[in-house]
């Protein structure tokens, strides 16, 4: 294996990448010299890692061969593994999700029918949330003061309809198979963004608590809008999923 750069070599190459003699000149070319090799190294290590976990090692195994805790491997190397696994499934796959996630993502399919709408949006998965209130994304959310009501009446002033019958139990569409309407490019971000925050808690599953963390992810989505208008923020979403998580286990 050939040895990498020494640092006297990349100071070089930064000076010269820079064109000039001017010091802050010089810190920004390193500043984007470093970001490169950081991207670099990030994508070599979750290459591996990805292999790894193809290869059924634990995150625990994993974790120890690098040296770090398994709480530090998941969030540095959850959305990368994410990313990989969505570019190679590019039609959503329902494989890892919980029957509750499911019913959830067919609720959203049926919001989004019932709304007028050309395909299933952000919103529409927030909103189907509800229809299933013993999961723990709609625990999280009743516990934020969020309400089936105060969605629906979101959606009503960005444009959409009251959608009064949506999200109570209807049946929607199986989530696994039929001709149904399709997902929009923010809310097949909403799977991915679930997938990643499921690998960051290490749960092999994704559940609808994975799928509301999720929606926070992508601040432009009227779904995250609607729960910060609410003064539903993310960091208390994450800490009463967490401690929900935390009961079950003990309960366990």
């Amino acid at each position: 294996m050939a040895p990498p750069p020494t640092l006297q070599e990349l100071i070089e190459i930064v000076r010269q990448d820079s064109g000039s003699d001017q010091p802050l000149d010089q810190l920004l070319a390193a500043a984007a010299a470093a970001a490169q090799l950081e991207e670099t190294t990030d994508a070599l290590l979750g290459h591996f890692v990805d292999r790894c976990r193809r290869d059924g090692r634990s995150w625990s195994e994993i974790s120890n061969a690098l040296g770090v805790s398994k709480q530090a491997v998941h969030k540095r190397f959850a959305p990368a593994l994410a990313a990989h696994i969505a570019a190679a499934t590019p039609s959503p796959t329902f494989e890892r999700f919980t029957d509750r996630a499911r019913h959830v993502i067919a609720e959203a399919r049926q919001a989004a029918t019932t709304l007028g709408d050309d395909a299933v949006r952000p919103e529409h998965i927030l909103l189907a949330m509800f229809c299933e209130p013993a999961g723990l994304a709609a625990r999280a959310l009743a516990a934020m003061d969020v309400s089936k009501e105060t969605v629906q009446a979101a959606i009503h002033a960005r444009g959409g309809t009251t959608a009064s019958g949506i999200a109570g139990g209807g049946t929607g569409d199986d989530a696994a198979g039929g001709p149904q309407t399709p997902f929009s490019g923010p809310a097949k971000r909403v799977l991915s963004d679930a997938l990643a925050v499921a690998l960051e808690f290490g749960h092999n599953y994704i559940g609808t608590e994975h799928l509301l963390l999720g929606i926070y992810r992508n601040a432009d989505s009227a779904a995250t809008w609607i729960l910060l208008e609410a003064g539903a923020l993310e960091a208390a979403a994450r800490a009463h999923v967490t401690d929900m998580l935390r009961g079950l286990g003990q309960a366990s």
